[in-house]
């Protein structure tokens, strides 16, 4: 975590859709990117339920249907996987709820539930201000506050320290209550604390945390459950623990458990001599617990001041949600109004990483040219843009360049939030986030430039630019084959989410599978469409299973070709070798005898980018991109080096978030292409017939002459297979000047379900011109998670 000083918040400084009122004693949870915020309130409990999707900024209010329960404040409200449960809460002054509801937010279905009484004792009473904690299967309560009294409009307050455990059902429904029997001094009543589950790496035992309170004074003790003995004990801590409070949040991230705000004494008052503080205001100090070494670290504390409004001001009764590292904060009571009568809700959203985001997936090629690249890697979930960077052993030679055109880095902001399209304002990034993670929701990276301007991808001379439509998984599996010496280029093509390496260019016995790996290599790229669509960028689905296929006929339009002879059996190779050795995760590298200078290719909103151009730092300097709280170079002053044909280029990319630059990937290496040769087949189709399937594609869209022949390949079982499952060996399965072959059940019996992502069985088609053949396109035809033959 940063140093107190350093810590970088964020406000989220505008949204759309419908915002909810400024509240406090609501709830929040998170379901991957969304965060789900119910109940709360402020003249007047509110009963709507509320999503903010992260990526997309947007609010907005799901059409919700069945046993829809009462707006409430105070409640429990734990995530288990897409399903909520809410439990108890306050439904109006003075009157508290023991009802159970349980939310299936993949349908936005309410439903009321009645779990089975504990088999001896009596089911929790209502209450409000407790603790409801899931661990596996199971939810813990713990204490709350109960009304003594029948009259709602008469209430006697009663703290509780009672303990029960809610059994869950598999996906929907509960079992029922039980009163475990526990050991050791149980914690003291208590409402409005917070209760953390954690369970070290190197050890079985989940435990319980315990922090705060009310209890007519505000508490600072800190109690442990181990939930396997249950058994109670106060861990002694190291640090300076974080002053009494009630109503603050508990989020944990890692092995760090995260306190922010809440109610503490006032200023001056002696805690000691004044159990029963009738004088209190909020706080925004902010401190964490490291659960393995049980020490306290304050990053924030009470006394430092905030002129500069660049954190969230003080509050209490507020929402926190962790999503990955970073943690949501959202409104809560305004701590400069003390009287209830007045009390004033703040209506902000911040957020804060809580450290470096991890490195993402390797590099990967989606298509390249004779001077560009077109390469993609997988998104890293809440992080503000990604830094790029290549080298080469060619001689750095700088073209002139405009520096009009070129981005100043110097004191660039990050924002997600700010409101715009892919395009670039000055000194900032402009960047609506793409909502969904489906596998047709189009994603654009966008170089930073004070004058962006929108090009077609098959453009070598745009800098920085793409679009991908994909949700990116990693496969990487690449397969090599040995082609003639000093025929053709280095290439690949296609868009997608799995990518492998396709070199075709020497003939390999039928009855041998070995092969050298050649320096030069490829990347082919695929992209899922789902069973749903009839048509998504050329594949059409006629029966029920997924096809996963490559490009559209547009990112096919400027690719070069591989030459090859007629093959039978390739052999596949792990990813992108030789380069697939992990890099320091120091973001300024230390170059090695030898090594070549790392440059940066630039700084991208989204996970894809179109390469032609690369920044040449001055001479003996390293590669010094900073992002955050250091410094970045001034694009502006650097020089510019083009990419040439026929040329090995090493790439790799690290994450940036409010943290800084997170460790870079792995190494990846791809050549730019030599003219000539045809490119890829696209628009493939599969479809089932009585003889097995019928594949078919349409003809490259850039032929560079007349096609001679196309190769179809199955990837089937091998010995070679089972030892390393990255490993694919093809077999020739058609030769001819057809655009379509049948792929008989005899032939698909000897199929090869690839598991390396979703299991499919994978084909390949490649045209071949004069000059010899280009690139194949990949095809993965899902099967689904059974192993059974792919046309049972």
């Amino acid at each position: 975590m940063a140093a107190p000083s350093l810590l970088n918040w964020r406000r989220v400084s505008s949204f759309t859709g419908p915002v909810p009122r400024a509240r406090h004693g609501h709830r929040a949870v998170a379901i991957r990117e969304l965060m789900i915020i119910f109940g709360g309130g402020n003249e007047g409990i509110a009963d709507e339920l509320h999503v903010y999707n992260t990526v997309t900024n947007q609010w907005f209010l799901p059409a919700v249907r069945g046993d829809i329960p009462p707006g409430c404040a105070a409640h429990g409200f734990v995530c288990d996987g897409t399903r909520i449960l809410v439990f108890g809460g306050m439904v109006e002054y003075g009157r508290y709820s023991n009802e159970l509801y349980e939310l299936q937010a993949s349908r936005w279905l309410w439903k009321k539930v009645k779990p089975y009484p504990p088999s001896s004792g009596l089911p929790p009473c209502p209450r409000l201000g407790h603790s409801f904690s899931l661990y596996g299967n199971k939810c813990y309560l713990f204490g709350g506050l109960a009304n003594e009294s029948e009259d709602s409009n008469n209430n006697v307050p009663r703290y509780l320290n009672d303990f029960y455990e809610l059994e869950l059902q598999h996906g929907s429904g509960v079992v029922g209550w039980s009163i475990p029997v526990t050991k050791g001094i149980v914690p003291s009543p208590r409402e409005s604390h917070t209760a953390v589950i954690y369970c070290r790496r190197d050890s079985g035992s989940p435990k319980m945390y315990v922090f705060g309170g009310m209890c007519g004074a505000r508490l600072d003790d800190l109690w442990q459950l181990d939930l396997e003995t249950m058994s109670w004990s106060k861990p002694e801590t190291k640090g300076t623990v974080p002053l009494p409070r009630s109503l603050h949040t508990a989020s944990v991230i890692g092995n760090k458990m995260y306190i922010f705000g809440g109610w503490v004494p006032h200023k001056g008052e002696n805690i000691e001599t004044s159990p029963h503080d009738c004088e209190w205001r909020c706080t925004s100090s902010f401190s964490y617990l490291n659960l393995d070494t049980a020490e306290w670290t304050t990053l924030v504390s009470d006394s430092q001041e905030d002129k500069k409004n660049s954190r969230p001001r003080p509050r209490a009764g507020h929402c926190a949600v962790a999503i990955g590292t970073r943690l949501y904060f959202w409104s809560g009571r305004d701590g400069y109004k003390k009287a209830l009568n007045s009390q004033v809700c703040c209506k902000d959203l911040w957020y804060l990483d809580t450290e470096k985001p991890p490195a993402p997936s390797q590099v990967q090629l989606i298509k390249a040219t004779t001077n560009s690249f077109h390469v993609k890697w997988d998104e890293v979930p809440t992080v503000e843009g990604y830094l790029l960077q290549l080298n080469t052993d060619l001689p750095y030679q700088a073209v002139s360049s405009d520096s009009s055109a070129t981005p100043n880095m110097q004191g660039v902001r990050m924002d997600p939030h700010r409101q715009g399209s892919n395009s670039i304002i000055p000194n900032s990034i402009s960047d609506t986030m793409n909502s969904a993670k489906s596998e047709h929701t189009a994603m654009k990276g966008t170089s930073l430039k004070n004058k962006p301007e929108l090009k077609a991808s098959t453009d070598s001379n745009a800098t920085l630019h793409s679009s991908l439509a994909t949700n990116a998984s990693n496969h990487n599996s690449c397969v090599v084959d040995m082609l003639r010496k000093n025929e053709g280029p280095h290439t690949s093509v296609n868009i997608g989410v799995l990518s492998s390496c396709l070199d075709l260019r020497t003939v390999i016995p039928e009855t041998s599978v070995s092969s050298t790996v050649s320096n030069a290599q490829t990347m082919v790229t695929q992209q899922t469409i789902k069973t749903e669509s009839s048509s998504t960028n050329g594949a059409v689905v006629k029966d029920e299973t997924s096809l996963t296929t490559f490009s559209t006929k547009s990112e096919v339009d400027e690719t070069c070709a591989l030459p090859a002879s007629k093959i039978s059996r390739v052999e596949a190779h792990a990813a992108v070798m030789p380069f697939s050795k992990e890099t320091p995760s120091n973001p300024v590298a230390t170059m090695k005898a030898g090594e070549r200078q790392w440059c940066d290719v630039g700084i991208f909103k989204n996970n894809t980018a179109l390469v032609s151009q690369f920044y040449l730092l001055p001479k003996g300097k390293q590669s010094i991109s900073k992002i955050g709280n250091a410094d970045v170079p001034d694009y502006s002053l650097l020089k510019k080096q083009d990419l040439v044909p026929g040329t090995g280029y090493r790439f790799r990319v690290a994450a940036i978030n409010g943290c800084g630059i997170g460790p870079f990937s792995k190494i990846s290496e791809f050549k730019t292409c030599i003219p000539g040769f045809p490119g890829a087949p696209s628009a493939v189709r599969i479809s089932k017939n009585v003889e097995g399937i019928h594949l078919s594609w349409e003809p490259p869209t850039s032929p560079s002459g007349n096609i001679l022949e196309y190769s179809a390949y199955l990837a089937i079982r091998t010995a070679q297979i089972q030892d390393n499952p990255s490993q694919l060996v093809f077999m020739r399965i058609y030769c001819g000047l057809k655009t379509s072959c049948i792929v008989t059940a005899g032939q698909l019996a000897n199929a090869h379900i690839d598991y390396t992502s979703r299991p499919a069985i994978v084909f390949r088609i490649s045209a071949k011109n004069e000059k010899g053949y280009g690139p194949a396109t990949q095809v993965r035809w899902l099967q689904g998670n059974n192993k059974k033959a792919p046309l049972n």
